[in-house]
């Protein structure tokens, strides 16, 4: 969790405007339940009456209640309202306070409707007026009276009163011939208007966090892939070998996919149920119902059952990602392999392999989606059963009068909304562990130290303008892991205009001796020097850019003929592009293809020949027109003619660079102007073909085994290409 808020951190903007959003939408989805109870206990019940200050009131039914009021408060409320018209009728006044003067009547209004409408009434209004004006008792008496009278309805709540006071002024507009049905349809228009007023805004709003949030799941995502991109750019093949290709690819998928996905959940539902629950809450406590415990029992349970269902999964779901870069790396060996496996009629096995890696995750994601699913029916019965036993309460409470019909339905829908909050919250809490163990997979990559890094302070500048001498200086090297070194005291020169080859028994280290100049690792003792600067004291760019670099194996990009030869910058043009193609021997079965150096290439060269895809990577490294060349075993798929040609030509157009060759053939090296014969990481023999033929078993072993005495003789005047 905490790494995927880390991740939004440069969406501050973005995400303080979704929760002013998520705030007025709470605050519009809130208000719909208080406009329902209105509707029910004032639109429906008080026939659309909602205050105790009537508009209009009989002149004689204001003095009648001026008898239930202390002078002061007649002088306030007289004050209210108009003079009597023709009818008798006095309005109440635009400039009154109609809260105030419903303050003054509530009581009145009440104790004068009992009065009229009891059964069996002890004394009569005119009996007290009468009592009044004859002096039988002061007014202050009565009212004292009235005083004891009333505390027999202490228990009864403000808005129950109110509602016996609305009951007056319904039946003082019906003296006065007015229809009730006229206050109630106003009123419940007004509510309906403003229902649908705040439905259309919480929808307005609810788009309009949706699509923020959508947009900022989306950039969080791209940024993660770049991020992840950008680091893996900076990998060495030591890093590459502790994730693995499948692991990243996941990662950069999968495990971001997951993260984007939660993303938008968070700024959703995340954030929307505790500012929902917490309005709730507030909204509960001012209906004054005395039932908030039901939703803290209903809160406990939900808890309890998720913290239960957490402990459960969590662990499978750390399980989970790790199955998902097991089934990535089994079905990139099943693709990338298929030729091998029909050669060998492996079909099968690796059909059982890749069942048994895509059953285990099957297994995993069936007890997590089990879980997922048993929550949901609890959660569900605890939800209809707080809601049961809301009812049961609260019908007890409207028989008793302490609440109305319309506080209840407010009361349970609050509830819901509270607990639905929490439901919410529930089932992220499901999602988002498996989203933390994916963000925890990125951040583990994004904070790897890359054991190879530029200098603080480069000396690009002096080899900026170098011709190109490399040196090796009594170099070993050693694995990351590995306990015997690969690479042990390996010193020699490769000057500019020079071939150097290296040649030895398969796995002696020629490959890895070739990897160290472009850094792909650093050296474990000794050091490697370009025109005299230690390698490690340039950048990484500054020292590859003087160094064209063919591998064992002739990588292409998906793209064209001429994207692939130019892959070395933008800088090289088609001319300098054809003759690159030229000297590589590939400009003749590029001028077939109908397009040309416009034809496809398909991913990693596959619909090319391995002899084409090594001429094109040829080509790639000669476009560059680097100081250093390396060929790794490049010439290895060609024929003899082609080899032949390719060298004569690659001589002409290196003749001022530092060439080194890696090379499994005699011929391919024969001429060159140092060889360095290899066996078990160290150099053995170091010379020309003539002198290693004399001094070096080892080197006469190999080209006795290539070639026949006659060919070693006949080879021995001839001029390399």
């Amino acid at each position: 969790m905490k790494n995927i808020v880390k991740f939004l951190k440069g969406h501050n903007l973005a995400v303080l405007l979704i929760i002013l959003l998520l705030i007025l939408q709470a605050y519009c989805d809130l208000s719909l339940p208080n406009y329902t109870s209105d509707i029910l206990n004032v639109g429906l019940q008080q026939n659309g009456i909602d205050s105790a200050a009537p508009e209009t009131i009989r002149a004689e039914s204001l003095e009648t209640l001026a008898l239930f009021m202390p002078d002061s408060d007649v002088s306030k409320v007289d004050a209210d309202y108009s003079e009597a018209d023709a009818d008798g009728i006095r309005s109440l006044r635009e400039d009154a306070d109609p809260e105030q003067v419903s303050e003054l009547l509530m009581l009145p209004e009440s104790v004068l409707f009992q009065m009229e409408n009891a059964p069996e009434s002890e004394v009569s209004v005119e009996q007290i007026r009468m009592a009044i004006d004859s002096g039988a008792m002061t007014k202050e008496q009565f009212l004292a009276g009235i005083g004891e009278k009333m505390a027999a309805y202490g228990d009864l709540s403000d808005s129950y009163l109110k509602q016996i006071a609305v009951s007056f002024v319904a039946s003082e507009y019906e003296a006065q011939g007015l229809k009730l049905t006229t206050f109630q349809n106003r009123y419940l228009f007004t509510v309906g208007f403003k229902m649908l007023l705040m439905t259309l805004l919480m929808t307005l709003t609810a788009i309009a966090t949706g699509y923020i949030a959508s947009k900022t799941s989306a950039q969080v995502g791209m940024d993660l892939r770049e991020q992840i991109y950008a680091k893996v750019m900076q990998f060495t093949s030591a890093e590459m070998e502790r994730f693995s290709t499948a692991s990243l690819i996941t990662r950069s998928t999968n495990d971001i996919q997951q993260i984007q996905m939660v993303t938008v959940m968070l700024l959703r539902m995340v954030a929307y149920a505790p500012i929902l629950a917490v309005f709730g809450i507030i909204r509960v406590v001012q209906t004054g119902s005395g039932m908030g415990w039901t939703i803290i029992l209903a809160v406990v349970l939900l808890s309890a059952l998720v913290g239960i269902l957490v402990a459960i999964a969590m662990p499978k779901f750390k399980i989970m990602q790790k199955l998902v870069d097991r089934l990535n790396l089994v079905s990139r060996e099943l693709l990338t392999g298929v030729m091998p496996i029909r050669a060998f009629s492996r079909e099968q096995y690796e059909e059982q392999r890749f069942e048994a890696a895509n059953n285990d995750l099957y297994q995993t994601q069936l007890f997590t989606n089990r879980a997922m699913t048993f929550m949901m029916p609890i959660m569900m019965l605890i939800m209809n059963g707080v809601s049961v036993l809301i009812v049961w309460v609260g019908a007890h409470k409207v028989d008793m009068g302490t609440i109305q019909v319309g506080d209840l339905t407010a009361f349970i829908t609050y509830s819901m909304v509270i607990v639905m909050s929490f439901l919410m919250l529930s089932m992220i809490s499901i999602i988002l562990p498996r989203a933390g163990v994916a963000a925890d997979r990125i951040v583990e990559v994004l904070d790897t130290t890359v054991s190879l890094s530029d200098p603080a302070a480069p000396k690009d500048r002096s080899v900026q303008y170098g011709g190109g001498a490399l040196s090796f200086v009594d170099v070993s090297f050693a694995y990351p892991g590995a306990e015997d070194c690969a690479l042990e005291h390996i010193s020699f020169t490769a000057r500019p205009g020079e071939v150097t080859a290296i040649i030895g028994s398969t796995g002696c280290g020629k490959s890895t001796l070739l990897n160290l100049i472009p850094r792909f690792y650093d050296v474990t003792s000794g050091y490697i020097t370009l025109d005299g600067t230690d390698i490690r004291n340039l950048s990484q760019r500054a020292l590859r850019d003087a160094i064209g670099y063919v591998p064992q194996k002739g990588m292409l990009f998906s793209g064209t003929i001429g994207s692939n030869i130019k892959y070395g910058g933008e800088q090289i043009t088609d001319e300098a592009m054809r003759e690159a193609a030229r000297i590589a021997q590939a400009a003749d079965f590029i001028s077939e293809k109908p397009e040309g150096y416009d034809s496809a290439i398909a991913q990693e060269g596959s619909n090319v020949s391995g002899g084409q895809r090594q001429r094109l990577a040829i080509a790639r490294a000669i476009a560059k027109h680097p100081r250093v060349y390396l060929f790794d075993d490049s010439f290895s798929a060609l024929d003899y003619k082609t080899d032949l040609k390719l060298r004569t030509e690659l001589m002409k157009a290196t003749g001022d660079s530092t060439v080194i060759i890696v090379a499994q053939r005699i011929s391919t090296i024969l001429h060159a102007d140092k060889i360095l014969c290899m066996e078990d990481g160290r150099i053995v023999g170091m010379g020309t073909h003539e002198k290693l033929m004399r001094t070096c078993k080892t080197y006469r072993e190999i080209a006795k085994s290539q070639l026949s005495e006659a060919e070693l003789d006949g080879m021995g005047g001839e001029h390399v290409g």
